[in-house]
């Protein structure tokens, strides 16, 4: 098999990988490379205190850790302050926040909300919870033949009662990318908001908000080489402004009484109880991280492997593919008369670790047609070696099959 792509020689960064072993589940959960372990390791073994409260020193040093974080994300993705950061679990709670938030206050009877067929689970649900709960209706912009979402049909639905359209810039399933700066034109020019979900976009391009034009964004730390439990939002700051907070409890008030309690301005507001502090400094770390291989880099390699495994792919009779073939990091796949989770066991014997399922997008399964699929997807540790070793294990799936 012709393989021009090249490693980005990371691989030797990350000890969870062991020799021979293609992991290419990098859509679910990056591997954490040692900067980021090290950082982790250290938060909780040499420098670790709460923060925002202490007096003593170490809290105070760990306070101006975990606030430079909170620059050095707003510098990462174009914020223009970093009050505009607000530390969440992950994106799942990022756009519950905005739902609950955002939307439960400013959402009326028939106003709309604008999805679209290929969202994660996580940017469908929260939304019918406060559709359910405010009476508001959602509706779904369909795809373009190639996996796209199709602007032009979402720009025909949209009206005047749409309050905000959600949608993912990269799809976990089909690595389509959005056109995300013309999104936000279609949006505000009849007054909806955007919101972007960034989790399989920042691992793997540059990402400015401002450039983008939306309203929220959100990622989780873990898709970007960062540890669980930890991911943002970015919100413009009138619009965090003016939302309510949606847990209550230590760190986001201002003053309490039994009668009546203050909040903190944003992003306090928004972060009731101690934060996940070590992760904050592994999520800087891992931003550090890819930033010092480039995402333009990071791109340009993730690119080349996928037009080189779906060009691999495509020479096999009873594969499958979905998406564009200029997908951001992503390849799903089926083989003809096997289920993705056979695939995926039989490539585990194989030492080649895959998705396989519905990924959490169930509309989407069902508008292909297909109860699941496989899916590869890769890292900065991925090389051509991993695409024989998947071509090899996939010819092997046929063979037991027939």
């Amino acid at each position: 098999m012709p393989v021009s792509a090249r490693p980005l020689d990371r691989l030797a960064d990350f000890p969870a990988i062991p020799a021979g072993w293609a992991y290419l589940d990098t859509a679910a959960t990056a591997q954490k490379p040692r900067p980021v372990i090290d950082a982790i390791a250290r938060g909780y073994a040499e420098t670790y205190a709460t923060v925002h409260r202490g007096v003593y020193q170490r809290s105070a040093d760990m306070t101006l850790a975990f606030e430079a974080a909170r620059r050095r994300t707003a510098s990462f993705i174009g914020a223009r302050a970093p009050e505009e950061i607000v530390f969440v679990r992950g994106a799942t709670e990022g756009i519950n926040l905005v739902a609950q938030s955002w939307g439960g206050t400013f959402l009326k009877p028939g106003d709309r909300i604008m999805l679209s067929v290929l969202e994660h689970h996580s940017n469908i649900v929260p939304w019918q919870l406060i559709a359910d709960r405010t009476g508001a209706v959602i509706d779904v912009a369909p795809l373009t033949s190639d996996g796209r979402i199709d602007l032009d049909a979402m720009a025909a639905m949209l009206t005047e009662r749409h309050r905000i359209v959600g949608l993912a810039h990269v799809s976990n399933v089909l690595g389509s990318v959005l056109d995300a700066r013309r999104a936000a034109e279609i949006a505000h020019q009849v007054g909806a908001l955007l919101l972007l979900d960034g989790c399989q976009a920042v691992p793997r391009m540059p990402v400015d908000v401002a450039a983008l034009g939306c309203d929220f964004y959100v990622f989780s730390a873990h898709k970007l080489y960062g540890p669980t439990g930890i991911g943002v939002l970015w919100g413009r700051g009138e619009l965090l402004d003016a939302m309510p907070p949606m847990h209550g409890g230590g760190a986001m008030i201002d003053k309490v009484t039994f009668e009546k309690t203050t909040f903190a301005p944003p992003p306090a507001r928004f972060e009731a109880g101690t934060p996940h502090v070590v992760g904050v400094l592994g999520l800087a770390a891992a931003i550090d991280y890819v930033d010092a291989i480039g995402l333009d880099a990071i791109a340009a390699h993730e690119g080349a492997l996928v037009r080189e495994t779906r060009e691999a792919l495509s020479g096999l009779n009873s594969v499958r593919l979905f998406g564009p073939d200029d997908a951001a990091g992503i390849v799903s796949f089926a083989v003809e008369g096997v289920h993705p989770h056979d695939v995926g066991t039989i490539l585990d014997e194989s030492r080649v670790a895959i998705r396989a399922g519905h990924h959490c997008a169930q509309p989407l399964m069902a508008h292909l047609g297909v109860d699941a699929t496989a899916r590869a997807s890769f890292g900065v540790y991925n090389g051509p070696q991993d695409i024989a070793a998947l071509v090899a294990g996939i010819e092997r799936v046929r063979r037991i099959f027939g």
